[in-house]
This record gives structure tokens, sequence and C-alpha cells, in this order.
């Protein structure tokens, strides 16, 4: 009873110091919990009227005294979350996060379809809840996707390795054009489910399905604005060479800036903790690190990612 008060009470706290902001900002995707209590190492993030949790290092297996210590907490969160914010059992997802590497995070980990749409502001976003180790919608980047919807009017906007166009919507709305670029054939349907749920004419804008740093390098066109968010690693099979953030960021970024148009801006993020940005990119180009600008309020790890935007000097 004390520890499910201890977690109750937290979530409690953080949902009363939240609320200004899903009111403010029109949201029904947040993140309520991020590790708060050490006895409780457990993200909860919350989609409507469903929970997400996220579990790190606490696999049920042979360890009765580790299984029993997992239940528990379990049964805490879910108590606390039913009390709350009356969420039933059926209505929270538990996930296991473990490190990922290339395309794996993207894999299906269930079979049945839970999809609906959750607002951010004036946009709409479908999630998945239950097909794969990610929900669709990156609540990190809500900041950035601000920015963009606000800076693309009249825009031509081009967004790389767009997992399921989040930032391409929001440059829609804003009133830009938009090229939409991923790998995933599943991804760029998804990204097109977006795009009409917000009403948006998917024919006024492009969806292309390719690998993003070879259709980098053969780009001849410009564009306005350009978002770059590629994943830390990738060894997908549909690539042709493995992909590493930290050792490739200078080629990509280099020839992007080629491919802006006069007071153009690139925005560059990825999610590598221990990433640094080249000396010669520092040195060529104009950078604002909007790192902390772009973490959500409701975000308590301020390592999330790294942003920065890019212009010519």
């Amino acid at each position: 009873m004390q520890e499910t008060s201890i977690i109750l009470n937290r979530l409690r706290k953080n949902l009363k110091i939240r609320k200004n902001l899903i009111k403010s900002e029109g949201i029904e995707a947040y993140r309520l919990y991020e590790k708060d209590i050490p006895e409780y190492p457990y993200i909860i993030d919350i989609y409507k009227d469903y929970a997400v949790i996220y579990e790190k290092g606490k696999k049920i297996g042979e360890d009765d005294e580790l299984n029993d210590l997992v239940y528990e907490h379990r049964t805490d969160i879910f108590a606390a979350l039913g009390e709350l914010l009356n969420i039933p059992e059926n209505k929270i997802h538990l996930k296991e996060r473990v490190k990922q590497s290339g395309k794996q995070q993207y894999e299906k980990i269930a079979k049945d379809k839970l999809s609906f749409a959750v607002k951010e502001g004036e946009m709409k976003f479908k999630v998945n809840l239950e097909d794969y180790l990610d929900t669709g919608l990156f609540l990190e980047h809500r900041p950035l996707r601000k920015i963009i919807n606000q800076t693309s009017a009249s825009k031509k906007v081009l967004n790389l390795f767009a997992y399921t166009g989040s930032f391409s919507v929001a440059a829609a709305l804003g009133g830009g054009v938009v090229t939409t670029v991923d790998m995933s054939r599943t991804y760029l349907d998804w990204a097109r489910d977006n795009f009409r749920i917000n009403d948006i004419t998917i024919k006024d804008h492009h969806f292309t399905q390719a690998d993003a740093v070879n259709y980098i390098m053969n780009l001849v066109e410009k564009f306005d604005i350009i978002i770059l968010d590629p994943p830390s690693f990738s060894n997908s099979k549909r690539m042709e060479d493995i992909f590493d953030v930290q050792r490739d960021h200078i080629t990509l970024i280099e020839k992007l800036m080629s491919l802006l148009n006069p007071e153009g801006v690139l925005y560059f993020s990825n999610n590598l903790r221990s990433f640094k940005l080249d000396f010669l990119i520092r040195e060529g180009f104009k950078i604002e690190d909007l790192t902390y600008k772009s973490i959500p309020k409701d975000f308590r790890d301020q390592k999330i990612h790294q942003c920065y935007k890019i212009t010519q000097k």
C-alpha cells in the first residue's frame, strides 16, 4: 500500500504540473512519468485514454525475486493509472525497452492492431500502440514540429528519414509544399494516412520511397527547409551501406546545405547521446543549438536528442 502511494502521489503531482501544458498546447499525447523515482525506473506515456509503459532491464524470466518485483511494480502503476486517469488495465500497454540497432525499433512486436488519432494543437497523428515498439509518433519532437509548422508558409520542404511523416504534416499544415522521403513503404503509407486525417490534399505533395542517404547524394533540387532526423545507426538491407550518424553527418550536411535556397534552413536532429557535431560543420556554417528549446516540458531527459538549426554564414 505504501509503495502504491509513492507512485500514485508522483503521477498525481506530474499530472498537475502538466495540465497547463496539455491545455495550452492542445495535446492528447504526452509523457506523464520518466524514471522520477529510482525504485520505479519506468517511462509512462499517455495517448488520450490509453497508457504506454516502457520497461527497461526488468524482463520476466527465471529470477523469482525479480519477477515478484516486476509484477508488484506493474500492479502499483496499473492501480495508480486507474485511480488518477481512469485508465483500465486493458488500455495499458507494456513494452520492453532494450538497446536497438538498425531497424529493430520499428519491427512488429504484436499481431493485433490498435490505431487511432491523437491531437497536437491543430495537427492530428495516427498512433499504433500494439504493433510496434514505437507508437508512430515521437513525442519528444513536439516543439520542433511547432517550429516547422510556424515557419513553412509558401516554403519548399524536404523531410528525410521521415518515419510516419509528422514533420511533413506540420510543414504542410503550415502552408509548405512537402517532399517526404523514407525507405519503408509501410511508413510512407502511414504518412499519407496522417495527411488524410488532417485533410491535406496528398496530390499537392510528394512521397518518395528511397534510401535517404543515396537519395541525398543524388539530389539536385533546391529547398527552403530541410529536416534531417536520421537514426543513430542503420544496417537495413535496403541501404547501400551501414549508416552511422557520427561518421556520416558531415557528408550529409555539407551536401544538404548546397541544396538550400538563399535564406534556407536545415534542421538536424539525432538521438545518439555521445554525438559531437564535427568541427568542419561548426566552422563552415552558422549553427544555432536548439537542443534544450526542442525538448518538451513534459520530458525529464534533457539528453534525449540533440537538435541544430543550420544556415549559411
